[in-house]
């Protein structure tokens, strides 16, 4: 039988062809329709799934991490830690920092959750997740993380962990959410981060002085559970840009 011909162009998403499409017709009226409720089932599925998980955090960190570096079992370890003192585990569901946090959710004994994204090149659910819901849409994924975490926890990544950081250091920021720990773990990944917010961003007059030290880095786990410590007694506090 004949093979048809290797196109060496990437997978595409819905999203994409449709952005990239040179006639205005599919963006009808139908369309955009479809969108919106697309948009409000993916909301409707994550509250449904996720309306009995209690207490949470969210972890992050690159799903490229792999399984015999010291951060993937950093990860395995204080997600199990959260698990044992009645945390709910929240990720992406996908491989690497965030596998780990769902494995230790699951060695814990605690609701190992995993949210999902449908990708061009797609990527199914690890192992360890418990509950699962994939997403279409990014900014409806997003919101799950924030709505049913007490916190986030950020360990070194790429792009999409730098996106939810700053999204939710943002959200902080302008007080969409007051309590609500953004813990940037392993600070020698983290530094030349807090260093350029500090001596570039803030003396440039674009943030202030809280909105940096609002960004917890620490590589201690004892740091991480006070700072959500802090938050389940409704305390606002704001911690040294770099804990001791």
């Amino acid at each position: 039988m004949t093979q048809p011909p290797h196109d060496p162009r990437p997978a595409t998403s819905d999203d994409e062809e449709l952005l990239e499409a040179e006639t205005t017709a599919v963006l009808s009226e139908f369309t955009d329709a479809q969108r919106l409720l697309r948009i409000q089932d993916e909301l409707r599925a994550g509250f449904r799934a996720l309306s009995h998980v209690g207490k949470a955090v969210s972890i992050f960190g690159s799903a490229r991490t792999p399984r015999d570096h010291p951060r993937y079992e950093a990860a395995r370890r204080l997600a199990r830690q959260l698990g044992e003192e009645g945390y709910a585990i929240v990720t992406g569901g996908g491989p690497g920092i965030m596998e780990a946090a769902n494995r230790g959710a699951r060695e814990a004994g605690a609701i190992s959750v995993g949210l999902g994204i449908e990708l061009p090149h797609e990527q199914s659910l690890n192992e360890y997740v418990d509950v699962g819901v994939t997403f279409h849409y990014f900014f409806t994924r997003k919101v799950m993380f924030v709505r049913y975490a007490s916190g986030f926890v950020v360990f070194p990544g790429g792009f999409g962990t730098l996106d939810e950081a700053f999204e939710a250091a943002t959200l902080r920021q302008t007080q969409k959410i007051r309590y609500f720990p953004i813990v940037l773990f392993d600070s020698a990944y983290w530094s030349g981060l807090t260093d350029w917010l500090e001596n570039t961003v803030r003396r440039d007059g674009n943030v202030v002085e809280d909105d940096v030290r609002s960004l917890v880095v620490t590589d201690s786990f004892a740091d991480v559970r006070a700072e959500l410590d802090a938050i389940e007694h409704r305390r606002p506090r704001v911690a040294p840009r770099r804990a001791a």
